[in-house]
């Protein structure tokens, strides 16, 4: 009898992506977990608190107000970036050169780095000099995103939707490319209308897609900092200032190193957490179908 032996080598290829992960996450998520229940006053100077600065994180009214802004943030990018995306992933041609300049325009707001995102629509805005700004009080408007909280979450909202949109646009693009031309024979032999072909055949089959449009969008969302810090800097008052711009400020700002551990840690779970949920529940969708 032949007993095959399992060759182990392989595995010795993976160790040094394991140490490159441990040395870049691992062993920075113990030191903010050690951060996260000592008091630190400097650096010989730690005493152990236990959960006590994730109770006073908890109870901390602007983790829970910035945590309802994030959420309603992240809630209305993707129920707006994800219809939008497989819109425009639809109506884009399919061959030809037409198709390759949509791919290199759709492409170009993904270039741009967030923080010159952030100027472009802090410019782009202005009440006075603005196009955007000065086009809608030209016409009757009162627009002001440095004052009018409204207008500064519309703004961060609408600067996001340009920015992020053409990442879900180009995978649905990828994905209706992928479907084979015999679907389309067949709904056309069935004279299909436009609708149950995009019911049936194309929404179906671009759902693995979605899945990684939907965790990246939320993903990103959730942890936007760059683009609303340089436009608003989380004005007027605290209207745009989100999870992340509240860390920062108490980590950097005030010095608070074991609440803004604290705060970190949870930042990660929730974020962990919604994902999975998404991941879960689209997957389950997927299989019993």
């Amino acid at each position: 009898m032949n007993l095959k032996v399992k060759n182990n080598k392989a595995w010795f290829l993976v160790l040094p992506v394991l140490a490159l992960v441990a040395f870049s996450a691992v062993i920075p998520l113990m030191t903010v977990v050690n951060y996260s229940v000592q008091d630190i006053f400097d650096q010989n100077s730690a005493y152990f608190v236990g959960t006590e600065w994730y109770r006073e994180v908890l109870n901390d009214p602007r983790l829970q107000d910035s945590l309802i802004r994030q959420f309603t943030f992240s809630a209305a990018v993707l129920l707006i970036e994800i219809p939008l995306g497989i819109l425009i992933a639809l109506m884009m041609p399919t061959r030809g050169k037409m198709a390759s300049f949509c791919l290199v325009v759709l492409a170009m707001p993904l270039l741009i780095p967030w923080n010159v995102v952030g100027t472009i629509w802090q410019i782009f805005g202005r009440a006075d000099i603005g196009l955007m700004g000065a086009f809608l009080n030209g016409i009757g408007v009162d627009y002001n995103y440095a004052s009018n909280p409204t207008d500064a979450w519309f703004t961060v909202l609408l600067m996001d939707v340009w920015h992020w949109t053409s990442l879900v646009a180009l995978l649905c693009y990828s994905g209706l490319r992928s479907i084979p031309n015999a679907y389309y024979q067949a709904a056309k032999i069935d004279q299909a209308s436009a609708w149950a072909i995009f019911r049936y055949i194309q929404l179906p089959k671009l759902q693995s897609v979605l899945v990684i449009g939907v965790l990246l969008r939320f993903m990103d969302s959730f942890m936007i900092y760059a683009e609303p810090f340089v436009l608003t800097g989380g004005g007027p008052g605290n209207s745009t200032t989100f999870l992340s711009q509240t860390l920062t400020k108490m980590a950097i700002g005030q010095f608070d190193l074991g609440p803004a551990a604290a705060f970190s840690l949870i930042y990660f779970l929730i974020v962990l957490l919604v994902s999975w949920l998404f991941f879960t529940t689209i997957t389950h969708l997927d299989n019993k179908k």
